[in-house]
This record gives C-alpha cells, structure tokens and sequence, in this order.
C-alpha cells in the first residue's frame, strides 16, 4: 500500500498479518526482534462475543484465539518469511494447544487480511504438508479475519516488560533463544 505524506512524496504503509500459535506472549516476543516489523500487538480474533476480555477468552466460550497483529513493510520482510518463522515457533500440528496451554484460544491459525495472503497461506501449509517435517498432519486454521480486539494493556509487550516471571524464564525465553539461533540475520540491528 502506498500513500502520499504531507510533502507529496510516496510513503510505503506497513502491511498486516494476524497469526495465533498458542500464547500471544510467546509469538509476540519472537516478532518484535524481526527487522522489518513495525509494530506487534496482541489481541484476539475469530470468535463471536464483541469486545472480549482475557478472562472470557480463557473461559473457551467466546471462540476467539489468542493472535498476534503484526504492521510490517514489506520492502524489508515478506509475509511469506513471516509464515516461515510462524510455522518455525510452534507446533501446527496439534489441535486447540501449544504444550501446556490447552484450549481453542491455542490454536493455529493465521488470519488473512486479503486473497493473496490466503493463497500465500495455503500454499506454505501444502508445502510443509509435502515436506513430512511433522508426524501428524497440520492444523492449523487459514480463515478470513473479521475483527481484531486488542488485548488489555498489560498483555502488551509482556515479556520485554516481565523478564523475570517463570513462563517468561521456561517457556518464552528458550523459545526466543532458538529464534536468535537461526534467524540472526533477519533481527533488528
């Protein structure tokens, strides 16, 4: 998407994708490192009770999933590298849970914003189906995102601003720790 600023000249606008895989914190934590990425937010989508709060999702009842929003240009990371990390950090073959976290709040899923972004989608998971990389087949969700509710203030950012608390430190620490591993050269610098 392109724009005009305000001396005329043209501005190239960050583009969307809205991905679940399991706890907000955990996706949000490795995407905010990727140079490229403009913006992280997490949120809820997919579900059927408007302006939902964390403790209703965690109930299972309102059908949403925990998702992370991420703005990203598009010059600098493409939602197919984007796609390549998220199917790298976590586990699109299991239904409705990410480890310990059970619920369809987990699910995998990826949220298209436009056709494009679903084909792109489709054709990743018919890839990775093809590559045998995982015993059991994918799961993971390719549906249209309807609306995206953002998530209370204090699960912005959470593991940038909670280093110290124990699912930080066991399960989201370790997670980041892989992605430096094999990603260095797609991190901010």
């Amino acid at each position: 998407m392109v724009n005009l600023d305000q001396g005329g000249d043209l501005v190239q606008e960050a583009s969307r994708a809205t991905l679940a895989g399991g706890c907000f914190w955990c996706l949000e934590a490795v995407f905010e490192l990727l140079d490229g990425v403009k913006k992280v937010e997490s949120g809820y989508a997919g579900g059927h009770v408007e302006n939902p709060t964390y403790e209703q999702i965690c109930s299972g009842m309102t059908g949403h999933a925990e998702v992370l929003q991420i703005s990203y240009d598009p010059e600098i990371l493409s939602f197919t590298e984007l796609l390549e990390i998220f199917f790298a950090i976590h586990d699109p073959t299991t239904l409705n849970r990410q480890g310990h976290d059970i619920g369809t709040q987990y699910r995998s899923a990826v949220f298209f914003h436009d056709a494009e972004q679903q084909e792109t989608s489709e054709q990743a998971v018919e890839f990775l189906s093809q590559q045998e990389i995982w015993v059991d087949p994918i799961v993971t969700e390719i549906v249209p995102l309807d609306i995206f509710y953002p998530a209370e203030s204090y699960h912005q950012e959470y593991y940038r601003n909670n280093p110290e608390a124990p699912y930080c430190q066991y399960i989201i620490s370790p997670k980041v720790s892989k992605f430096r591993e094999y990603y260095l050269k797609k991190l901010r610098v």
